[in-house]
């Protein structure tokens, strides 16, 4: 019998963008952008909380220190972005593609993702802490030291991904699929991987981890 027909799998977003018109202009807060490209922007330490994106597309934009609490993107692509401390806490991201971005310290605690594709790219110290991620795919990027801490992960993938340093601490997991991490470290929460399938291999890379919780001494 078929091991992966026990967990079921993310629903991919299907982004369809409609003609979109150049925009130039900045970030402002509880901005409304519908079918927009922002491309080439450098948004360094704009204001866009509370803004909308709809049926929009960023590329090669910077995104430094750019505030974007409580924005929501929906039916969205972001392309080539990059930024460290990028603030979008309590954010919303729904039908969105995130490809080949390089970013660090961005602050997604307290998000929710639903239908998104992380593919390509390196995000280090992603901070989702209480966020909340429903078919989410991350394909093909680099995660290092992720913060997972009490999120509610169901249905999401990682397929062909490094994942060092996760934490995983009091996360609650529904078909979370990690067999296809080509690279998996768990920093903390082992004890909450309850929901997760991993393959033989990677349980015996997590053996001394798992050990190590348990209070298991391994002698030879």
């Amino acid at each position: 019998m078929d091991r992966k027909k026990k967990v079921a799998g993310a629903r991919r977003p299907e982004v369809r963008l409609p003609p979109l018109e150049a925009y130039g202009g900045g970030l402002d807060p509880d901005g409304d952008y519908d079918g927009l490209e922002l491309a080439g922007l450098d948004l360094t330490g704009q204001s866009g909380e509370g803004a909308r994106f709809l049926d929009c597309a960023l590329r090669e934009c910077g995104l430094d220190g750019a505030r974007l609490t409580a924005a929501r993107f929906l039916d969205s692509v972001l392309t080539g972005v990059r930024g460290v401390g990028t603030e979008l806490a309590g954010a919303q991201l729904r039908d969105v593609e995130l490809v080949e971005a390089r970013l660090g310290g961005t602050q997604l605690h307290g998000a929710v993702l639903e239908r998104v594709l992380v593919r390509g790219g390196k995000i280090d110290y992603l901070n989702l802490r209480a966020a909340k991620l429903k078919d989410v795919v991350f394909e093909g990027c680099v995660l290092s030291e992720p913060d997972f801490g009490g999120a509610a992960l169901e249905r999401v993938e990682f397929v062909d991904c490094a994942l060092t340093g996760a934490d995983f601490t009091g996360a609650r997991l529904k078909d979370v699929d990690l067999r296809g991490a080509q690279r998996l470290e768990i920093a903390g929460g082992v004890d909450s991987l309850s929901g997760a399938v991993i393959s033989t291999g990677q349980l015996l890379d997590l053996a001394p981890v798992l050990a190590a919780r348990l209070g298991v001494r391994v002698e030879d």
